[in-house]
């Protein structure tokens, strides 16, 4: 990878962490969610990759950061058994219920930040990627 290249996915991964920071204790996010709030719509793998290489010192709830099940069901998207059980375990310490297959309410623990309090929000609108219409190459 080129400085510039590796410079550029640094900064990526900042932008992302800082959002992660971000997310109210009680309140969980994906990691799309994180891409698109940090400027990286689409970016969902790079954000997953941020939160796979934290270090201890960066002091990063990595716990509220998840996998997207549905419009409004949430995974915990750790694979291995012991960290999602450490994940699962710090999510119900905050009062975050998760189910028996990891999944979890986004509609109820879902967060978006606002502008008029420091509380998150769980919003009902459809990811971008679920949008009804479609493209077609008759309105051209």
């Amino acid at each position: 990878m080129t400085r510039s290249g590796r410079a550029h996915l640094d900064a990526m991964f900042a932008a992302i962490r800082a959002v992660a920071k971000r997310i109210p204790r009680g309140r969980v996010a994906t990691y799309g969610q994180l891409a698109e709030l940090a400027g990286y719509p689409g970016a969902s793998r790079v954000a997953a990759a941020a939160m796979k290489t934290l270090e201890p010192a960066m002091r990063v709830p990595w716990q509220r950061v998840i996998g997207k099940a549905g419009p409004l069901r949430g995974r915990i998207a750790i694979h291995d058994p012991v960290g999602a059980a450490m994940q699962r375990q710090l999510l119900e310490a905050e009062g975050v219920p998760v189910g028996d297959r990891g999944l979890l309410a986004l509609d109820v623990y879902g967060w978006l930040p606002t502008e008029r309090s420091g509380r998150g929000a769980s919003p009902r609108r459809l990811p971008r990627s679920a949008s009804k219409r479609r493209a077609s190459s008759s309105r051209r």
